[in-house]
């Protein structure tokens, strides 16, 4: 049997996010630093069996691993889990507003479980393509112990066959209700005409006063050009290349027609100045944004 030396696309696979492993690495090492930006006690059960030797290696560093994060190249690092407090901000922020949340490309995502006090009765959506879905079921299934009673309610979708809108109404979802959505580390994995579809997709089934935070990728000069270029060529050999960029800039032109208006938008130096420890940085190439629906 012929083996690809370019693995399939996620949507053409059965296969987990490589990508998705990468920022749960990141979290469950955060666990161990004496300033952590983020703390998901849940982020070491989803590590692969690479993931958790490499977890291992990393720790037996010390205190090299410590002074190599603060180097330019590991911004991206520092941006994964900045871009995460951003988004956790704003979700308790949300939630006295809204009737339940929404985790779009849900991949590892713990919030369900992180802020189960929080959410209180309020139901989770988590939507993601079948394998990856699977698979983090099972891993609840077997660490009952860990993740308790959480109810979470599991969207299993094929974005080119299945419409969002109906996957979600099949689910439960209450559709027009206030909504906090997480669309974490997903839009540039897709296509520009994905992206606007799918925000056309969210103003529809959310209601007025919905909450969207997500982030996205932009192509700037600086430390981080250089190592954004062989990062995204790295992603292209794993089967996960990046296909879409937007300037900060121009983030309002994107998000407007679907009735998203944008209420806080934090690129590196926000990021950086809100949430980094341990004189890290964040990378210029990504940013996070939080927008309120108003209507079209």
């Amino acid at each position: 049997m012929r083996v690809p030396l370019v693995p399939a696309a996620l949507h053409e696979s059965d296969r987990p996010s490589a990508t998705a492993q990468w920022t749960t690495l990141g979290r469950a090492l955060e666990l161990k630093h004496p300033e952590p930006i983020v703390v998901d006690p849940y982020a070491p059960a989803f590590l692969s069996r690479n993931s958790r030797a490499l977890y291992r290696s990393l720790l037996r560093t010390g205190a090299w691993w410590r002074r190599a994060e603060q180097w330019d190249i590991a911004g991206l690092a520092a941006s994964n889990l900045c871009r995460h407090h951003f988004l956790d901000d704003h979700l308790l922020e949300a939630l006295p507003h809204v009737d339940q949340v929404l985790v779009l490309g849900a991949g590892y995502d713990a919030r369900a479980y992180r802020f189960a006090d929080a959410i209180g009765e309020r139901p989770v959506f988590e939507v993601d393509l079948p394998a990856i879905s699977k698979h983090k079921a099972g891993v609840v299934a077997r660490n009952h112990a860990l993740f308790g009673d959480v109810r979470v309610r599991r969207v299993e979708i094929d974005f080119r066959r299945q419409s969002l809108v109906e996957r979600l109404a099949e689910s439960g979802f209450a559709t027009g209700a206030p909504t906090y959505v997480v669309w974490e580390g997903v839009s540039m994995y897709l296509t520009r005409d994905a992206v606007t579809q799918t925000l056309a997709a969210l103003a529809s089934a959310t209601g007025r006063g919905s909450v969207l935070g997500m982030d996205f990728w932009q192509q700037v000069d600086g430390a981080g050009g250089p190592l954004r270029v062989v990062v995204q060529r790295a992603m292209r050999l794993i089967g996960e290349p990046i296909t879409f960029t937007s300037p900060a800039s121009e983030v309002s032109r994107l998000l407007e027609p679907a009735g998203f208006v944008p209420i806080d938008l934090a690129e590196a130096d926000v990021l950086t100045a809100r949430y980094a420890t341990g004189d890290r940085c964040c990378d210029p190439g990504m940013y996070v944004v939080a927008a309120e629906l108003h209507g079209n």
